[in-house]
């Protein structure tokens, strides 16, 4: 029996420690066009955040409409989460990774923004575009950023990107610029307490050719995950460890007690 209760916490132990790895849950967030959710995939590694998996969006079977309206946009897809609630100063943080299997003179281009409670802009918060050479964070004749990235400015890491959100583009490349920029933390202290949501979206440019993405994670306000509407603060990894120390302790203690009890006849 001692053996037997030791173990069941051990494995509860073990359970608690395993599930340090959270997948980003999107089951709240609303899209059109191409969007879902993927572990580690092709050029995609495990987001900096330590979750299992990512949300991610994709001109692959993507819509006509979407966009920051520059002018010649065609096809693509944008998520949005739920409301969440912020206070003044509050801090707004999240991980991208901008992947496109296009290049040359097709700039397609990733972005994200903060909109409030009516839908109305709030803050343009990073763009991404392909371009044949340079940095392709923050995006090239795009306007002004507000989050503060870091890396502060990203260089494509040029190839073929292998990633099964681009569809039968996954591994082409057109030309100078495809590639991918790794993960970016996005951060941003929003100045106005109130309900906002986080926007983030891809998009082709000029034609519907050699498709693009966005990976993202990581986004938290005030520390507190934004996924299910700004709820539940993602217990951190050390309070877990604690926690099941605790229990393998009441553990040890019960049988102690019950191993000093004297014996009755």
């Amino acid at each position: 029996m001692k053996k037997l209760l030791l173990i069941k916490a051990l494995l509860l132990t073990g359970v608690l420690v395993a599930n340090g790895a959270q997948a980003i849950d999107i089951s709240g967030w609303s899209g059109v066009g191409n969007s879902g959710s993927l572990g580690v995939d092709g050029v995609v590694t495990a987001p900096p955040s330590g979750d299992a998996q990512y949300g991610w969006v994709s001109t692959d079977q993507g819509v006509n409409g979407v966009g920051l309206g520059l002018g010649a946009e065609t096809n693509g897809s944008v998520i949005t989460s739920p409301l969440f609630s912020a206070g003044a100063g509050d801090l707004l943080e999240f991980y991208f990774n901008y992947v496109t299997s296009d290049g040359a003179g097709f700039a397609d281009y990733g972005w994200a923004k903060l909109v409030d409670d009516a839908n109305n802009d709030y803050a343009l918060l990073f763009t991404a575009r392909t371009t044949p050479g340079g940095d392709t964070v923050p995006g090239f004749g795009m306007p002004a950023l507000n989050a503060t990235l870091e890396p502060a400015s990203t260089p494509i890491i040029a190839g073929g990107p292998v990633w099964a959100p681009l569809g039968s583009d996954s591994g082409a490349c057109f030309s100078a610029g495809c590639g991918y920029t790794d993960w970016i933390k996005a951060s941003f202290a929003i100045a106005d307490a109130g309900q906002y949501a986080l926007q983030i979206g891809v998009v082709n440019w000029s034609d519907s050719l050699f498709d693009s993405g966005m990976a993202f994670d990581g986004a938290t306000i005030a520390g507190e995950d934004i996924g299910n509407g700004g709820g539940t603060p993602v217990p951190e990894p050390s309070m877990m460890l604690l926690f099941a120390t605790g229990i393998v302790s009441l553990v040890g203690a019960r049988l102690n007690r019950k191993k000093n009890q004297p014996l009755t006849v």
